[in-house]
C-alpha cells in the first residue's frame, strides 16, 4: 500500500514540476470551400478538411518540444475551382496565415500571409495522408508539408536570430524534389516570384539573410518590447525598416520585402502615428515608399 501511494506520489510530483510537452508543432486552422462546385457529393470535401486537419496538427515535424500554449498559430483556406469527380483531380488555390503572439499583450501580429495560386492536387476520399520527405509520392501531402515546415521556420526566426534554419531547410529540400517528381508552376523555379519555389529560395538566399535577420528584429526586440518600454521597441522597429531596405538592396527581384510591407502595412502605422520624431517617421516613410510605392496613401500617415 505504501509502495504505492509513493508511486502515485510520484507521478504526480512529475507532472507538477514537469509541464506536458508536446511533440506537434502546429495549432492550423484549416478550411475548404467548395461553393463554386455544383452537382457532386459534398461529402469529399467534409472528409477532406478534417483529414488535413489532423495531418497538420497531428504529425510531429520537428524533434522540438512545445506546451500546448507555445504552439504554432496558422490558418489555411483552400478554395476549390474545379473538381474532376471521375480522376479525383481537385483544382485550387490557397490563402495561409502565420500569426505570432507579441509578449505582454492580448495582440496577436501576423508575421507572414499569401495566396498560392496553384494549389492542385488528387485525392481520394478516406485514402490516409502520409508523407515521407526522401520519397515525395502525393503532390497534397508535399504541398501541406511544405507550409508546415515553412511556418515553423519563420515562427523560429522571430524567437531566435536565424532560429529556423532547420525547418526552412526541409521546405528548400521539398521544392527540390518536388519539382522532379511532381512539375506544375507551383513548384517551378523562375516561373513565379511568388510560388513555393520562389518564397523559400528568396528567403534562404544568402543576400536575403538580413531579412530574417530583421524578422527577429522587427518581433523580439521591437513588438515584443512595446508593453515595457513604447521607445525602445518602437526604434528596434525603425532598425528592422532599414534592415528591410537592405534585404531589397540585396535582392531587388525578391517579393518578399513587397510582401512584408503589405502584411505590416496598418501595423506599421499605427506604430508610428502620433508617435516617434519628425525625423524617424521621414526616414521610415522614405524607406517604406521606396519598397512599396502602391501603399502610399498609407505610409503617408505615418509622417503626420
Amino acid at each position: 500500500m505504501n509502495r504505492l501511494l509513493f508511486a502515485f506520489l510520484l507521478i504526480l510530483t512529475q507532472s507538477l514540476c514537469f509541464p506536458s510537452l508536446y511533440a506537434q508543432e502546429l495549432k492550423c486552422n484549416v478550411k475548404i470551400i467548395h461553393s463554386q462546385i455544383q452537382g457532386t457529393n459534398k461529402s469529399v470535401f467534409n472528409t477532406l478538411e478534417t483529414a488535413l486537419k489532423e495531418f497538420m496538427n497531428n504529425k510531429a515535424w520537428t524533434d522540438l518540444q512545445f506546451q500546448a500554449a507555445e504552439k504554432i498559430d496558422c490558418s489555411m483556406t483552400i478554395t476549390i475551382k474545379k473538381y474532376d469527380e471521375s480522376e479525383n483531380n481537385f483544382t485550387g488555390e490557397l490563402l495561409f496565415q502565420l500569426t505570432r503572439p507579441v509578449y505582454n499583450s492580448n495582440y496577436n501580429t501576423v508575421v507572414f500571409s499569401m495566396q498560392d495560386k496553384n494549389f492542385n492536387f488528387k485525392y481520394t476520399e478516406y485514402d490516409p495522408l502520409e508523407f515521407n520527405a526522401n520519397n515525395l509520392d502525393n503532390n497534397l501531402t508535399a504541398m501541406m508539408a511544405y507550409y508546415a515546415y515553412l511556418f515553423i521556420g519563420m515562427n523560429l526566426d522571430t524567437f531566435s536570430p536565424l532560429g529556423g534554419t532547420d525547418a526552412l531547410q526541409i521546405a528548400e529540400n521539398i521544392v527540390n524534389n518536388a519539382q522532379t517528381t511532381f512539375g506544375g508552376s507551383g513548384w517551378k523555379a523562375f516561373d513565379d516570384k511568388r510560388n513555393r519555389h520562389a518564397i523559400i529560395n528568396d528567403y534562404l538566399d544568402s543576400s536575403m539573410e538580413v531579412f530574417r535577420q530583421m524578422q527577429y528584429k522587427y518581433h523580439r526586440n521591437g513588438l515584443d518590447e512595446m508593453a515595457n518600454n513604447v521607445d525602445r521597441g518602437r526604434a528596434a522597429v525603425t532598425e528592422a525598416i532599414e534592415m528591410l531596405k537592405e534585404a531589397r538592396d540585396n535582392r531587388s527581384q525578391s517579393e518578399l520585402p513587397v510582401i512584408y510591407t503589405d502584411i505590416k502595412r496598418d501595423e506599421m502605422v499605427s506604430i508610428y502615428s502620433g508617435h516617434g520624431t519628425s525625423n524617424e517617421k521621414e526616414k521610415v516613410y522614405n524607406i517604406l515608399s521606396g519598397i512599396n510605392a502602391s501603399q502610399d496613401s498609407y505610409w503617408n500617415k505615418i509622417t503626420k
